[in-house]
């Protein structure tokens, strides 16, 4: 019977099973993000090193090696700083309006905006906070703090305008900042015919929890960012479908299988998204 199996067998199955969450889906995490180069060359490294103290009987290595884990918490803490920064986040991750109406105006504000812009292929690169701070990432910006309308947006990213260069931030209904230089992303599996609004993009979201949506300036495309992950050539019923689905929470606390859930990278994405092709801007 099962309910007869030793009690040691079952202490022994709970902590393999939460050994194999603490690992697996903080992996799964940084998978994608500039994290992930430095997990894989550092399991490369240590693992040359066990293979080779172990068949050379390399004595000081194996001593270094077996003090080496004392150590392997701070420099976790040191090398991936941002993206543990975005995991706790996630933990207490809060809507940030208050009503899902307002939720909605708010989404409608970006929708406006971009089907504006697009039509007359005018870039654009809107990053929208969560729970992250973001004025703490960007290198430099022009505080604005000012209602987010369609008209505002439009204004800032007219050519010519002194503040259209760079990026603005938006917090919940307001424009917080604008001509935000946002750090770009350094992956090197992407195009390199892709354009500094989508690294940028690409390389914001490695770092917060931000949405970043972004209009080129050549084709008028529509894309979106979003925990490391660029989809591009999105209609506006599909990136209202993603925001509502991001930012219209219910008023139930977030339950610890959608956060999970989150962490796989089961990321919204609207069905009948295509790739378009790399834009230069």
């Amino acid at each position: 019977m099962i309910w007869n199996f030793p009690r040691e067998h079952w202490r022994d199955m709970i902590e393999i099973l939460l050994l194999t969450v603490g690992i697996y889906y903080p992996l799964l995490f940084l998978r994608g993000t500039r994290g992930w180069a430095v997990v894989i060359g550092f399991l490369v490294l240590l693992l040359a090193l066990i293979f080779v103290t172990g068949i050379l009987e390399f004595k000081v290595l194996e001593v270094l090696l077996g003090g080496f884990s004392a150590f392997l918490a701070m420099a976790v803490l040191v090398i991936f700083q941002p993206e543990l920064r975005r995991m706790l986040a996630e933990l207490g991750n809060l809507p940030i309006f208050a009503t899902a109406r307002e939720q909605r105006e708010n989404i409608e504000v970006i929708i406006k905006t971009v089907e504006r812009l697009s039509d007359v292929r005018i870039g654009m690169l809107v990053a929208i906070e969560q729970s992250i701070q973001l004025h703490e990432v960007v290198e430099s910006g022009i505080v604005v703090d000012c209602e987010a309308t369609p008209e505002m947006l439009e204004t800032i990213f007219f050519p010519n305008n002194a503040i259209h260069d760079g990026g603005v931030i938006i917090k919940g209904d307001r424009i917080a900042y604008a001509a935000c230089i946002f750090p770009l992303t350094q992956r090197p599996d992407l195009s390199k015919s892709l354009g500094t609004r989508h690294r940028a993009a690409i390389g914001l979201t490695e770092e917060t929890d931000a949405v970043v949506v972004i209009v080129s300036e050549e084709t008028g495309a529509i894309s979106y960012a979003y925990k490391s992950q660029l989809v591009r050539g999105v209609t506006l019923e599909q990136l209202r479908a993603f925001l509502t689905s991001i930012f219209v929470k219910p008023d139930k606390p977030r339950g610890g299988i959608e956060w999970l859930r989150s962490l796989r990278g089961e990321r919204v994405k609207p069905s009948g998204i295509s790739v378009a092709k790399a834009e230069t801007k």
